[in-house]
């Protein structure tokens, strides 16, 4: 989400097609919603955590202290008098975050995405323990040396965002994904598009059952949910620009407004309304 309040900032990674955010701010009641990408999320206390792909709002529940898989979407941080100290200096609880884009994590993470949908993952348990050991102690010199500080508008968070950008172009190169995906994209803006599952797969030269295949791999689920996802990620932009709702309905590709109350309230589990309100 872009222009948010609570402290989230975002700027273009370095990582192309990918999103470099930053959160400091108490906590909030709003959920995770499906965009259709994965995150690699820091936290204070150095925690790594791997956010997979979300069909509907994520809801993080948690005892105290225990940071959840949180997106700048809206989400909730433990916060209070034992909270650590952000990287602004305020004392909120910060989080950096590295957004791919659709079909660009699991070549980061080493698994496909559907093993990851509607999921929270420690890093470690995903990448090779020596790997994630050095990442983790990239990480914490950078955060204690405030390495790269007001880089990319980003504040001290900067230089962590710098890390998880090195690290994951270093396993997007080991993976090849600069050779493979080319497709992955190609299906992705497609689909962003609203063009027919058929004509995508032949744009592609798949089949539609392989194209399927590709999508869970790639994006966590087949392709008609990742164009209700998609579409459903417009049509919020658009909302939230200000335009009206039979507009957006008709820009985002919707068959009418009742049609685009029906679908945000599946993936959003609230209407528009609530999901436009400040707070």
């Amino acid at each position: 989400m872009r222009g948010v309040s609570g402290g989230y900032r975002e700027r273009a990674s370095r990582l192309a097609g990918a999103v470099l955010w930053t959160r400091t701010a108490p906590p909030t009641a709003r959920p995770v919603l499906p965009d259709g990408c994965m995150d690699l999320i820091w936290s204070e206390g150095g925690r790594l955590l791997v956010a997979g792909p979300d069909t509907g709002p994520h809801v993080p529940h948690f005892p105290r202290g225990v940071i959840p898989g949180l997106l700048p979407h809206g989400h909730e941080v433990p916060h209070g008098p034992e909270s650590p100290q952000g990287l602004d200096g305020t004392g909120g609880a910060a989080f950096v975050g590295l957004r791919f884009a659709p079909g660009q994590g699991p070549a980061v993470f080493g698994v496909p995405a559907h093993e990851l949908r509607n999921r929270r993952v420690p890093l470690a348990e995903l990448w090779p323990a020596g790997r994630a050991r050095e990442l983790a102690g990239r990480l914490a010199a950078a955060r204690e040396t405030g390495d790269g500080s007001a880089v990319g508008g980003l504040g001290g968070a900067g230089g962590i965002g710098r890390v998880l950008e090195e690290a994951a172009g270093a396993r997007l190169q080991d993976a090849g994904a600069t050779t493979t995906g080319g497709r992955t994209a190609a299906v992705a803006a497609a689909l962003a598009r609203g063009r027919p599952v058929a004509e995508v797969a032949r744009a592609v030269a798949l089949s539609e059952r392989r194209l399927h295949r590709l999508s869970l791999d790639a994006f966590g689920y087949g392709p008609k949910t990742l164009t209700r996802v998609l579409r459903f990620v417009r049509a919020l932009d658009l909302a939230r620009s200000g335009m009206p709702r039979a507009q957006v309905a008709a820009c985002a590709g919707y068959a009418d407004q009742a049609h685009l109350a029906r679908e945000v309230k599946a993936l959003a589990g609230a209407p528009m309304g609530v999901l436009l309100a400040p707070g």
